[in-house]
């Protein structure tokens, strides 16, 4: 590798600890074919919450929305410069479910050239794949497992994603479904691909709250996501707590990420980004100590979304 560990946002790299207090996994924008009438395509809302975001010490967000899901990079960089907050930008592919066949279909044969090109040159909308690459340029891989198994599609993109890696150091961020299937991506993308665990990043450990699993998961060294926390009818606020316990009294706090998880328009009635600073940290807080609190919206993710870029 070359170089300090930077984190590439939308306006550029820059030092990690210039990151800040960080949701670590959230969505600005996002639409699918599966949410149809819910799609997240709203530029003042999305500037709205962000702005909101930041009025309540945020300094950082990640969008964790892949190729073809409207991530709208260009917005995401003009909302950054305008509002003040940090953005990282993902690349990447997301469950076959969630898409057009048209675009897929564009897309899957050369997954890590596309990778690669978002990660180094620039962005470019799914649906206008002739455009020059005049998009900001994304700062970490998204991509995602099957429930409870790595099913083709998902060693498809999980591989990808290791080689586009290998290229370019970013770091990879992976959906698990429902929670599931996490030690199965890690023997994937660690064990036979070669990733190494600090930079890959496991989304939506709550909704499985295992504890035994998400301990045996957090002793491979991979940084643990902890996202959507006000979803209460996924069962994640009433569990959260005794997980997050649980792991930090193991000595895994150093390796937990926390995240809103905004995916749908109906969200935008919810708390979202700010629940993690209006209401989830203070009760962490009090629970964990402040130090605690802080290294999950700081310190680790200055971390887990750095690394010394080879192009």
């Amino acid at each position: 590798m070359t170089g300090e560990p930077r984190v590439r946002t939308v306006l550029g790299d820059i030092d990690p600890a210039e990151l800040g207090v960080t949701d670590s996994h959230d969505h600005l924008f996002f639409a699918s074919k599966l949410l149809p009438g819910q799609e997240l395509d709203d530029p003042a809302a999305a500037a709205e919450a962000l702005l909101d975001f930041k009025t309540r010490g945020g300094s950082a967000l990640v969008q964790w929305t892949p190729y073809g899901l409207t991530r709208r990079t260009r917005e995401l960089a003009w909302m950054s410069r305008e509002i003040g907050v940090h953005v990282v930008a993902a690349t990447g592919l997301h469950r076959a479910e969630h898409y057009n066949p048209a675009i897929l279909g564009r897309v899957v044969d050369g997954l890590v050239k596309e990778f690669v090109a978002d990660l180094t040159e620039g962005t470019q909308p799914a649906d206008l794949p002739d455009e020059p690459r005049t998009g900001p340029r994304a700062g970490l891989v998204k991509v995602a497992g099957a429930f409870h198994t790595i099913d083709p599609h998902a060693r498809l993109t999980m591989t990808a994603a290791a080689v586009a890696h290998q290229d370019t150091g970013a770091p990879i961020a992976v959906h698990l479904e429902l929670g599931t299937a996490g030690l199965e991506t890690v023997e994937l993308l660690c064990g036979k691909l070669d990733v190494p665990p600090e930079k890959v990043i496991l989304g939506h450990l709550n909704r499985n709250p295992d504890a035994r699993l998400q301990r045996e998961i957090a002793e491979t060294g991979v940084f643990l996501g902890f996202d959507g926390p006000s979803r209460a009818n996924h069962a994640t606020d009433w569990r959260l707590f005794d997980g997050l316990e649980a792991l930090v009294e193991a000595g895994h706090g150093g390796q937990i990420l926390l995240g809103g998880d905004t995916t749908t328009a109906a969200a935008r009635f919810q708390p979202g980004a700010s629940y993690l600073l209006t209401t989830l940290a203070p009760r962490l807080t009090t629970l964990l100590g402040g130090d605690v609190v802080t290294a999950m919206l700081v310190a680790n993710p200055a971390r887990a979304f750095a690394t010394s870029w080879r192009k």
